[in-house]
């Protein structure tokens, strides 16, 4: 499927018609297509949505929330008039195409764009359900691993939006085997993705594992910065703490399910799992290529994430993100990861800095001004800097 807007400029951003990704720009929601941006607060005022019934003010809110919360069936509506708007052979032409003073007021151009956090995020849950990130370090899988999602409860406040400079952290790691307070000589990254809650169970209701799909808003590509030196020492006997809490970054486009169905396959073999966690389909995971590394399969899908998530009484609220862990693969090149790629710095790996192979640098971990970009095609780009604590962002 093509649009008179992406076909004719020659893009290659990966936003698709078939993508429509929803985001934030200049405060205003906006669907990216091509490298432009379409104005859906400009569109409602305009009235284009009144064949579909649903609060078209949602769309006039300056996060995603109120809209995210609507629904599958309203998205879907929504979804389908603005690719029938943008197709290339559209019926409904003279709406957008053929009017040059609308196609002025809701049309903008994605270099002229400042974009925000999609969501207002209330509570932000990382899974660990990555078994080759589980293992690659060294480590053996625990008993429990194959039978439930594994995760943390982590920090919302520090989520930031793809460009924002990351500080070293400073914590509490150790140096001769003595603890000591400095900034830490192992700063990471995590390729991770991450599911936006659209409708929650703010009751306590157990999500069913068969109706999790519908929960799920979208997804974002996102970046779990992660200093390790400071959470291989607090990590025992509870889980991660001030090594993880400093910076996560997320993609500005949140994909919608929709678009993610050419990448679905069933997981991998997780062992016997209890009923409340059993699927009826079994293409229930997705691997999408990252240029960072590639998306290992899991073993569980983001459906079992959610109705484990929620089953022994847990709210889930609209905004809330719920992230997959590190995503690696068997190979070297597919690690997701400097803890993995490098055995914890011993052996340092070689990355390729541009698309061509032209240059090159060599890390055990992450140095001051590093620059770590996740992309994935129809997410955008997922970038970070990383700054010394003691410098100005």
């Amino acid at each position: 499927m093509t649009s008179w807007i992406d076909s004719s400029t020659g893009d290659d951003s990966g936003f698709s018609l078939d993508v429509l990704p929803y985001g934030i720009f200049n405060t205003r929601i906006g669907a990216a297509i091509g490298r432009y941006i379409l104005d859906l607060k400009a569109l409602a005022q305009e009235g284009i949505f009144t064949t579909i019934d649903f609060d078209s003010s949602t769309l006039m809110e300056n996060t995603l929330n109120s809209y995210a919360a609507l629904g599958k069936q309203v998205h879907r509506q929504v979804r389908d008039l603005l690719q029938e708007l943008l197709a290339h052979d559209t019926s409904r032409g003279t709406e957008l195409r053929d009017n040059q003073k609308r196609r002025d007021r809701v049309i903008v151009k994605m270099s002229d764009a400042t974009l925000h956090l999609p969501m207002s995020i209330g509570d932000y849950t990382d899974f660990f359900v990555g078994p080759y990130h589980a293992q690659n370090p060294g480590s053996t899988l625990h008993r429990n691993y194959m039978s439930q999602p594994i995760a943390y409860h982590g920090r919302a406040s520090s989520i930031v939006i793809s460009g924002t400079p990351v500080r070293r952290p400073k914590g509490q790691f150790l140096v001769d085997d003595k603890p000591v307070f400095a900034y830490s000589q192992k700063l990471d990254f995590e390729v991770e993705f991450a599911a936006f809650i659209g409708q929650g169970c703010e009751d306590g209701s157990p999500i069913p594992v068969d109706g999790a799909e519908d929960r799920i808003f979208g997804f974002v590509i996102m970046n779990d910065w992660s200093a390790r030196d400071i959470q291989n020492w607090e990590s025992s006997p509870l889980g991660p703490f001030n090594g993880k809490n400093f910076a996560t970054t997320i993609s500005p486009w949140v994909v919608p399910l929709e678009a993610l169905e050419p990448f679905r396959e069933p997981p991998v073999s997780s062992g016997p799992l209890l009923p409340y966690l059993h699927q009826k389909r079994e293409d229930s995971v997705y691997s999408v290529p990252i240029t960072v590394s590639l998306s290992g399969k899991k073993p569980y899908s983001p459906f079992v994430m959610l109705a484990h998530h929620t089953a022994g009484g847990c709210s889930l609220r609209t905004g809330d993100l719920i992230a997959t862990g590190t995503l690696s693969g068997p190979s070297r090149k597919e690690l997701g990861c400097l803890l993995e790629a490098t055995k914890n710095g011993s052996e340092p790996y070689e990355f390729h800095t541009s698309e061509t192979g032209a240059g090159r640098i060599v890390r055990g971990y992450l140095e001051d001004g590093d620059i770590v970009e996740l992309k994935a095609s129809g997410f955008g780009s997922c970038t970070g800097r990383v700054v010394s604590a003691e410098c100005q962002a």
